[in-house]
Order: structure tokens, then sequence, then C-alpha cells
């Protein structure tokens, strides 16, 4: 199976020569980048096998700012690339859950097996996931119940928070009927009062995961699945 690198690195001979080692080991490098709006642009038009993210970017959002939101919407594999390996910030890259961590300097070999390790850990992790009967949604859209409400663009999984989640389940469970707004926000909130756009915003985030083709909103009245 071919494995598609992106390269988020903001050290242009770096980068050059990470791209140049892939390209000589096997590898497809699908872009080079050096800033978070740019990796967001890149995973979102040619989705990698694999991502390694220089943790120290010089731009708005460092690599693990950009790494936690690329898994807002996609489940991709991520190695983590620093000269740093300070106590704060490996605590910061693990909540992230990246599946290496290279120091620089670092060798080929190390490269290499890295993302060989990281690469079929990611996808042996998920084979149960994938071979699991998915339930369609609309168009690609899918989701499984089990162990928990997960839902798929085709079989690759879209991270979900906690109230996304729940938001997702009590549409599901309205199989294409309308779910008022107030009933939404009593099965999510139902011990406390919050505000209209908390609620819109929530409901506009998942849509915006799902692409706007899962989730249809009716102004005043609620929101239902499209089938």
């Amino acid at each position: 199976m071919d494995i598609k690198v992106l390269i988020v690195e903001d050290e242009a001979i770096v980068a050059l020569d990470l791209k140049s080692t892939l390209l000589k080991l096997g590898f497809k490098v699908t872009n080079v980048v050096t800033k978070y709006k740019d990796a967001i642009k890149s995973v979102q038009s040619n989705t990698p096998s694999i991502i390694l993210m220089d943790i120290n970017l010089n731009s708005e959002k460092d690599g693990i700012d950009t790494a936690t939101d690329i898994k807002k919407f996609i489940n991709i594999p991520i190695i983590f690339l620093t000269a740093f390996s300070d106590d704060e910030t490996i605590s910061r890259a693990i909540k992230t859950d990246p599946v290496g961590y290279l120091i620089k300097p670092f060798n080929t070999e190390e490269l290499k097996s890295t993302i060989m390790l990281g690469f079929y850990k990611f996808n042996n992790e998920n084979i149960e996931e994938k071979e699991l009967k998915l339930i369609k949604l609309s168009s690609d859209y899918f989701y499984t119940k089990e162990p928990h409400l997960k839902v798929y663009y085709k079989q690759k999984e879209i991270s979900l928070t906690q109230k996304e989640r729940m938001l997702m389940e009590i549409l599901i469970q309205a199989n294409g009927q309308i779910v008022s707004f107030s009933s939404i926000e009593h099965y999510i909130w139902y011990d406390k009062v919050v505000s209209d756009s908390t609620l819109r915003t929530l409901i506009y985030r998942l849509r915006t995961k799902l692409d706007y083709k899962v989730i249809e909103t009716l102004p005043t009245i609620g929101c239902k699945l499209i089938v």
C-alpha cells in the first residue's frame, strides 16, 4: 500500500531534506506546507495517509494546535517532529494521540521505522472498526453504535466531541423526523439552561464537520437528518 505523507515544517531546508528523503524511501509526498492554514487546506484537498508535524511552527498556531484542529474533522495518524523534548511539550502533544514522536536531529532509519510503525499501528487499531457493519446516514456518511456512536465519511472516522455525539444520537433516534431545539437542549444540557447561541454553535459545528450533507436546520423549529 502506498503511504502518502504530508510534511508540515516551517524550516525550508529541513522540509526539502525531509521530502527528498521520503521520496528516496519510496513514500509519496502530498504536500510540503509551513503553517496552520495551509496544513488544514492540504488535508482537506489531498488527504494524506500520515502527517509529519513540526511542533514549533512559526504561525498563528503551533503544530499541536494544528493537529488538534485536523482531528476535529478527520482522524489521521500524526508524527510530531521537534527539537525540544520538555515535559510540558510532550504532555500537550500526547493529548492529540500521535502515533510517533521524533526528536531532531533524527536519521533516515528512525524516520522510516517511525512512519511504518505509526501507519500500521494506526490502521491495525482501526481494523475492527472498519470491519463493523456501517449504517448509512446520507451519501458517503455512515455510523456505528458499538461500543458507542461513531460517525464515518466513507470508512474514515470523523472526530466528534461528546456533545456533538449526543446531538447525532438524538437525531438518529428521530430517524429523519424534526427534533425541536428545546428537545435537543434538554437532551444535551438536561441539568442546566444554556443560551441559544450555545446550541446554534454546536449544531453549526457538527453540520460543518458533515459538510452540510447530513443535517438540515429549520429556523426557529429544530433540525433533522437528511434521509
